[in-house]
């Protein structure tokens, strides 16, 4: 292997090791490949590899988005792997959160990303515990009564 390819290799490692952060940009992956390609005195610098390619505002999704929700689990249109939730997935691994997974792929803002046998569960605990019972008024209520008494 040649020193030319050998530094490109790296250059690849390099840049995909940083594209796989949730946090990195489109912008910020082209310039850190078009700074390490300088650095080390690459004479090709037309274009983008494949690996570091940005992508494109509507992607095709991997699964018909028809079958993406099931009773039980909730398929990532990205990567295909199946999840209760998808929120922390999107983040950690797309760097997407769930308004740019719905731009991304034009899903409603009623699909859900959460897997309706979960909601239900969650919404059982919830009402079990007693959430959802919180009268506003009478708090205010008694906070002007209580008000009136230490007056």
């Amino acid at each position: 292997m040649s020193k030319t390819e050998q530094d490109e290799e790296m250059v690849l490692k390099i840049v995909q090791a940083f594209a796989s952060r949730p946090d990195a940009a489109p912008d910020q992956i082209v310039e850190l490949f078009s700074k390490l390609r300088r650095e080390l005195g690459s004479a090709e610098t037309e274009g983008t590899p494949a690996a570091v390619e940005a992508p494109s505002d509507t992607a095709e999704p991997i699964m018909p988005i028809e079958q993406a929700v099931t009773q039980d689990r909730v398929f990532c249109l990205c990567c295909g792997r199946g999840f209760k939730m998808l929120k922390r997935h999107l983040g950690a691994e797309h760097g997407l959160t769930e308004q740019e997974y719905r731009l991304r792929f034009g899903l409603p803002e009623d699909m859900p990303l959460v897997a309706p046998s979960y909601s239900r569960q969650k919404a059982s605990y919830a009402k079990d515990a007693g959430f959802g019972k919180y009268d506003r008024h009478a708090t205010q209520k008694a906070k002007t009564t209580d008000a009136e008494k230490l007056a």
